[in-house]
């Protein structure tokens, strides 16, 4: 019940979208998919579902070769693409049966596929709703029951909330850590706050290659540079503060408020506090800035790959 990627590689043409990408992914974990446009997430969620054929490597899904089984993968994989395609004019319950024989399911074996989904998925007051009735999270919803209804060991979801207003975008969050119990389940997003609030481990990539797999923790931790953000009564010099060793710079944000980016690993305010009082400077608060995922994220894409 694993995916795993071993030097993937798609050209078109001149341009390598993927370039000998290599990750894993277990069973029981959500991992975040990331990268800027372009970086070559949607071109590995393709190859790993079958879509296209990679250049080189490989994609296994739960130890079946996707390019040498793809039908065997397929019935152990759901996959909601970025642009989910439903037919508007079909009724919910209509269009998960007929979903439901393309799997190879029929009779009481769909009608209990059928009913699970709709469960699972909260579609029940929605299921006799045409689908192009339907707003764009209940749709979303719809599209993930699809994906879940051969009971697949293994999810992949390409940008399942794009488009969703706020509340949406909770309830399909929310939808996602359900539904993933038991489950491998890897996903693409551009949406920092849901790579915090659901994901296990976190996979970035850029120019097709990878820059980052860790766990969150780790990812935000591992960042030398920190920001302190310090309030005094009146005005400070602020070369007595840009002379504080390991200072990057400093940078008066309102009056009598300055923002001090260090090359920190470790919490700079015990050492700022002494310094603080050997100047005897007039201070009223110092607080932490914590490090967000956008940051890392900002500064992982803005570097080369590892080669």
């Amino acid at each position: 019940m694993s995916i795993e990627v071993s030097g993937l590689t798609r050209i078109y043409g001149r341009q390598k979208a993927v370039d000998n990408l290599s990750f894993r992914v277990e069973k029981d974990e959500i991992v975040g998919f990331l990268g800027p446009n372009g970086a070559g997430k949607s071109t590995t969620l393709k190859i790993a579902t079958g879509y296209i054929s990679p250049t080189a490597g490989r994609v296994s899904v739960s130890g079946l070769d996707v390019t040498t089984h793809p039908l065997a993968v397929k019935r152990k994989l759901g996959y909601l693409p970025e642009h989910n395609p439903l037919y508007l004019d079909m009724y919910v319950h209509e269009y998960l049966h007929f979903s439901g024989r393309f799997y190879g399911l029929h009779g009481k074996a769909l009608k209990a596929a059928t009913a699970r989904v709709v469960d699972m998925c909260q579609l029940t007051p929605e299921q006799n709703k045409k689908i192009g009735q339907l707003s764009k999270g209940y749709r979303q919803r719809v599209g993930l029951a699809q994906a879940l209804l051969y009971e697949p060991e293994v999810l992949i979801l390409d940008e399942p909330t794009t488009g969703l207003d706020p509340n949406q975008i909770v309830e399909v969050r929310q939808l996602i850590k359900d539904i993933s119990k038991g489950r491998t389940v890897l996903f693409s997003t551009h949406i920092m706050q849901e790579v915090q609030a659901i994901c296990d481990r976190v996979i970035i990539i850029n120019h097709g290659r990878l820059v980052a797999d860790d766990t969150l923790t780790n990812l935000l931790a591992g960042q030398a540079k920190q920001v302190l953000e310090l309030e005094f009564e009146q005005a400070v010099d602020t070369n007595i503060l840009q002379a504080f060793d390991g200072v990057l710079a400093v940078e008066e944000i309102a009056a009598c408020h300055y923002r001090v980016e260090l090359d920190y690993s470790h919490d700079a305010r015990p050492a700022m506090m002494r310094l603080v009082s050997e100047k005897k400077l007039p201070l009223i608060g110092i607080k932490q800035k914590e490090t967000t995922m956008e940051e890392v994220f900002n500064m992982l894409t803005k570097q080369q790959p590892h080669v």
